[in-house]
């Protein structure tokens, strides 16, 4: 299989060039003191960490790369509040356009309904970014290190703290778990998938946290969660409470049975 995470970064290239005439910077800095909804994610998670609870933080995507069209009826309001009456913690919302069919709009939508920590769940390649998400209401940013130089990511990072969002630092190798632990205020993020040719196993978690482990804020294991069986492995082996989970909630929306249980465990 060709390199998935390259094609989605050579079009993030080109609709960024579309999305900077839209969105000048004077007219981000503008949105962004008109937003009067942040929420301050990474103490959200710490909170949860404090008082034994675990985090879930609920994904809300139309389709992705690797389970093609998840949802055909999307409608992100909707899925948001089913993830908050469950007992998310937090909510991530994709809203890259070509692979994913998500979009920024959704995100903005979700956060005038909720008070809820929402992360933007996109592909960072430059800072312009970071405001263009926050404009419309994130509250925290994904730094993938295995798609960016690492000047690139300190440069995304000291843009993230400067606006008061959360940075999420994800990983996958050895490599980028070396590297993580320079970004002293972000939450990190092992990530149980290769972008590169879609393949999960939650093994990585296992594997990455031994580097990771002393890291002063708190780890995310995200995606190849099946079951709270899953979920409860990570924790008895690693300590970890907080996770991000997507296509296995949105299987089970109705009912979010999933969710529930997850939530559930230390109750």
């Amino acid at each position: 299989m060709s390199n998935v995470l390259e094609k989605i970064i050579n079009q993030k290239k080109i609709d960024l060039l579309v999305t900077k005439k839209e969105y000048t910077n004077n007219l981000l800095d503008e949105l962004i003191k008109q937003n009067k909804s942040y929420i301050n994610f990474k103490n959200r998670i710490a909170d949860n960490i404090n008082y034994n609870k675990i985090s879930v933080i609920a994904e809300i995507k139309k389709a992705s790369p690797s389970a093609g069209l998840i949802i055909e009826q999307y409608n992100p309001i909707a899925i948001a509040e089913n993830y908050i009456l469950n007992g998310a913690t937090c909510l991530s919302i994709l809203t890259e356009e070509k692979f994913f069919l998500g979009n920024l709009q959704h995100m903005c939508d979700v956060k005038n309904k909720f008070k809820i920590p929402v992360l933007c769940k996109d592909f960072f390649i430059d800072p312009y970014q970071v405001s263009l998400a926050k404009s419309f209401g994130a509250d925290a940013i994904l730094i993938i290190l295995s798609a960016i130089d690492n000047g690139l990511a300190k440069d995304l990072y000291q843009a993230a703290n400067e606006l008061n969002i959360t940075s999420i630092i994800e990983i996958h190798t050895y490599d980028d778990a070396e590297k993580a632990l320079n970004f002293d205020k972000a939450i990190i993020g092992i990530n149980n998938r290769n972008l590169k040719d879609l393949k999960t196993d939650i093994k990585t978690t296992l594997q990455l946290y031994k580097i990771i482990s002393s890291h002063g804020c708190p780890i995310v294991s995200e995606s190849g969660f099946k079951s709270e069986k899953d979920v409860k492995e990570i924790m008895d082996k690693t300590g970890i409470m907080s996770f991000l989970i997507g296509e296995s909630l949105l299987k089970n929306i109705e009912g979010s049975s999933l969710l529930k249980k997850i939530v559930q465990i230390n109750q």
